[in-house]
């Protein structure tokens, strides 16, 4: 068959691997793991018993940069994915980051180095995950969102489809100690919000759709609207 397989690569029992895979030098691959056709997976890479790659993904790819970009990309560590993992289709996962247990990650995602995705997390159809940036466990993220680097996503977090989010409030214009949200366990952010620098979503706060998000938000709390403001949260937190 058409594939290329390093002679140091360590490849469990009962793997699958698609038609013009590239298996590059270093790399271990779990029992009845399931890869791809035309996935690339990179020197060094681990990946977990029965994890699925799918086609065209190209898997644990150091990352790259210009003189225009302000922080340079450095070698880092070779990209873990951990045991029971499903990656999508046209996935790019970078190296340097934990993928653990059970995460399913949709096509056309893209996360870069420094990132880790919890247990049991979905990380939907193209979604974008930026450098250090860690995901608690059981966090649903939906379709096309943005997740900026230097972000904290705690545990049982809902973010909605297209949400966007911000580390840099000066937009390039000077230096600036890059700083994402921090959104506490069980939040829920609606779909098209928007969320700037450093703000921080409490502990079961919820942010309606469109909301544009330029200040703390306690524990509890709802807010709505441009600019955000407070709603009263009914009992039962409805």
């Amino acid at each position: 068959m058409n594939q290329f397989i390093h002679e140091s690569a360590q490849i469990g029992e009962n793997v699958k691997v698609g038609i013009y895979a590239v298996i590059h030098a270093d790399v271990t691959i779990g029992h009845d793991a399931e890869i791809g056709d035309h996935v690339i997976i990179f020197p060094g890479t681990v990946i977990g018993s029965k994890t699925k790659i799918g086609p065209h993904s190209v898997i644990g790819k150091q990352p790259g940069s210009n003189q225009r970009i302000l922080r340079k990309a450095v070698a880092v560590p070779s990209l873990r994915i951990e045991e029971g993992v499903t990656v999508g289709a046209c996935v790019v996962l970078y190296a340097g980051s934990v993928i653990h247990d059970g995460v399913f990650i949709g096509d056309h995602v893209s996360i870069r180095e420094k990132v880790s995705v919890g247990s049991d997390s979905v990380v939907g159809r193209s979604v974008t995950i930026e450098i250090q940036t860690i995901i608690g466990e059981r966090v649903l993220i939906q379709t096309g969102s943005y997740i900026t680097g230097d972000t904290i996503i705690e545990n049982d977090v809902f973010i909605g489809p297209m949400v966007s989010m911000s580390n840099d409030k000066y937009m390039g214009d000077r230096p600036y100690e890059m700083k994402g949200p921090h959104i506490q366990c069980g939040a829920r952010v609606g779909n098209n919000a928007t969320l700037l620098p450093g703000v921080r979503i409490g502990k079961n706060a919820i942010i309606g759709g469109g909301t544009v998000v330029t200040k703390d938000v306690p524990d509890d709390c709802v807010v709505v609207g441009n600019p955000q403001r407070s709603l009263p949260r009914k009992k039962g937190g409805e």
